[in-house]
This record gives C-alpha cells, structure tokens and sequence, in this order.
C-alpha cells in the first residue's frame, strides 16, 4: 500500500474515532437548565454565597451584580473580593451595596509569595462565606435569572457535590472568534465525558473558573483554593483536587444560564492565552511540542492537503476521497458546536487559522515562561512554577480553614 494513502487513512481513522466520542460528549453535556427544581429544599432554601473576586473590573461589576441581584432564588449573599483594585470597582459595588444589603465589599490582603491572585482571592473569600454552598463567579460573567436556582437543582438531582457549568462566550472581533471556541472544541473533542463522572482518575477532569458551584463540605473539604494557590489553571486543578478528595463532580452546558466576554481585541486574547497554554501542558515542553505535533497533523494538515491535492498534485480519487472526508469531519464538529453554544457558524472557515494561532500562541507562552521575564496578568507577573513545590504550606492553610469555619 502507497505510504502516503496508508497515512492519510490512520488520519481518517482517527478523526472518525474523535467524532464518535465528540457526538457522545455533546449528549451528555447537559444544559443545567434542565434543572430548574430543587425539590426537598422549596420549603427550606439554604443559603448560597456567590463570591465575585474583583481586580479592575469597573468595566463589568455592575452589570454582574445587577443579573446576581436579579435572581428568582433569593435566599443569596453576594460577596466581592476588591483585589487591591486601581480604578472604581470599589466604588461601584458600594453604591449598589447601598442599595442592597445582600451585598458586601470586602478588601483584599497584599498578595503573598506562592499565591497567585485570583486564587489567593478566591482563598479570602471563602473566609467570609457563610452558604451551605459557594458559588464562585468572574465579575465578567452575566447571569441570567435562573441560574442560581438551575445550579443547585443540577447538583440535587445528579447526586454531585461540585459542579461547573461551562458559560456561553460572546465572540465580537475576529480574534476572539479564532481562539475561544478552541476550549469547546478540545474538550468536547478529546475529553471523554462519562469518565469525569464515572473514574476515580483526575486526569479525566476539567473546568472553568468563570463559574463553580461547590457544596460547603466539598470546597473546604478537599482544601478549596489553597490546594491549587500556585497553579495559574486553578480550574482545571480544583476540579481534579475535588475528585482526588473523593467528592462527586462533573461539568455541564450553562449556555443559556449565563454568559462572559473573556477578552475584547487581538491584544487581550493574545495575553491571555499566553498566560495559561504553556501551563496546559504542565511546563513541559516535550509534552507540549508532542501535542502540538498531533493537532497539527489531525486538525490542521487536512486543510493544506485538500488545496494541494486538487489544483497542484491531482492526487487520485482515493486519496482526494479520505482528505474531503478529513474535512468534512473536523467542519461538522465545529458546526455543531457552533449551533450548540450559539457561536456564528462561519467560524468554522476560520479553523486554519485557530490551530495557527494556538501554536503560535503556545510558543509565546513557553517563551514567556522559560525565557522571558514571567506571565503578566492584571498588573502581576507570576514566575512559571511546575511540579510538587506549590504546596509547601498547604497543611498550614488547611489548618486556618478549620479555624475560621468551625
């Protein structure tokens, strides 16, 4: 058999495999809508606390406060965490305190050595909350009214005590476009949902730090944010702490609960996910340029093969034939997440310059990491730590939890 046919049907072979499990994982990402009835507690609501760390948020607080204040559960305490803010966050959420006393606007501590912001204001607010659950949100989200009341009945009905439904991201300019839907797109793709659920194992985990919902007694449980202070992923890996500390987790479609705008031009989008791809891959570079490698290969090089082989090589039929279906596969996956998390459709003919700009971007952040002066986020710059040292004081911090919540 020609080599290069051989190769290109182990390409087709794979990425119909991946469609299998994509299709699979689109079933069982459920929508937390769905859950809209929270059952043995109609009568007794308990409190939920929604912890808002804030860090130069004028730009969005208010809208965030004012869809959290909106809620159709009302049994709420609304805390935000100013993370030593330089513009009129504080101000803000104190006007709209004034006005409504489920809100309280806490100051934060100076950042300490081996924290990283968010996570260290994360770790501060739990200190102030007093919910049976947690809810830890980005001041850039937007709620809709139901989405308090659909997350806790999705944690009653699936018997969970953790959960992060995955918001719906709004996409404006062409880079946003290129470069966010890819977490959907990886996830949905690579992830094998069941196993989030199902296995003991971490490595099958995941989530977003834009929304979490956590029952009291598995936030402090498995250690909360001090588990992760280090690790600039702290989603990814608070997840996966959840499930080592033996608590029930899983990830959800909060699509039509809420929604965020991560970034908004070329430059916030670039900074970004420089900040967190080289972490993705643990610090390792070997990892990273092996993973790289394959999604150049499956993801990308179909798309420079189908030019190729019509107008320059005429390659034959059948090679032709397992090229278009390449495409066709990749084309439809991004299609259907396109119609799912209401993304534009013609997205899909930006594909190319996704895994482009993933690459690119993946290099930048080792670059950054290893070689540059650190990532840069929000006024910080943060050293690239990798490996067992980030927890040298986390039975200390365990230690304050037990203090401060019993």
């Amino acid at each position: 058999m020609d080599l290069f046919y051989f190769y290109q049907f182990i390409i087709l072979a794979v990425l119909a495999v991946l469609l299998v499990n994509f299709l699979f994982n689109l079933y069982l990402f459920k929508n937390i809508r769905n859950y809209n009835d929270i059952g043995s507690l109609a009568d007794n609501k308990p409190l939920v606390s929604i912890l808002i760390p804030a860090r130069n948020e004028e730009k969005n607080i208010e809208r965030c406060l004012k869809s959290i204040l909106n809620q159709d559960y009302r049994n709420t305490e609304i805390i935000v965490l100013d993370d030593n803010s330089i513009d009129k966050t504080a101000e803000i959420v104190k006007k709209l305190a004034e006005k409504d006393p489920r809100i309280k606007l806490v100051s934060g501590k100076p950042l300490p050595q081996g924290w990283l912001g968010k996570n260290f204001a994360c770790f501060q607010l739990s200190g102030y909350a007093r919910g049976d659950y947690l809810i830890f949100t980005d001041a850039d989200t937007y709620h809709f009214a139901s989405s308090v009341k659909s997350a806790i009945s999705c944690l009653i009905a699936n018997k969970l005590d953790a959960a992060c439904p995955f918001p719906r991201q709004i996409m404006v300019s062409l880079s946003e476009r290129m470069a966010i839907p890819f977490i959907n797109f990886a996830i949905l793709l690579f992830m094998p949902l069941a196993l989030i659920r199902k296995s003991k194992n971490p490595l099958f985990c995941t989530g977003v730090g834009q929304y979490f919902i956590f029952k009291r007694e598995a936030y402090f449980g498995m250690g909360g944010h001090s588990a992760v202070k280090g690790k600039i992923l702290e989603d990814v890996h608070i997840s996966k702490k959840t499930k080592e500390s033996g608590f029930n987790y899983m990830i959800f479609d909060g699509s039509t609960s809420l929604t965020c705008r991560m970034y908004k031009n070329f430059h916030e989008v670039w900074k970004g996910y420089s900040r967190f791809m080289f972490s993705a891959f643990d610090y390792n570079f070997i990892t990273m340029f092996l993973v790289l490698t394959l999604v150049t290969i499956f993801l990308f090089m179909p798309f420079v093969f189908l030019p190729l082989g019509i107008f320059i090589y005429k390659w034959s039929p059948g090679i032709m034939t397992f090229i278009i279906l390449q495409v066709s596969i990749i084309s439809i996956i991004r299609i259907c997440i396109s119609l799912r998390f209401k993304e534009n459709p013609l997205n899909v003919f930006i594909h190319p310059l996704s895994m482009i700009f993933i690459v690119l971007v993946s290099m930048n952040s080792f670059i950054q990491s290893r070689l540059g002066s650190g990532i840069s986020w929000k006024g910080r710059t943060y050293q690239a730590q990798s490996g067992s040292n980030e927890l040298d004081v986390f039975e200390e911090d365990i230690e304050e939890f037990k203090i401060k919540n019993n």
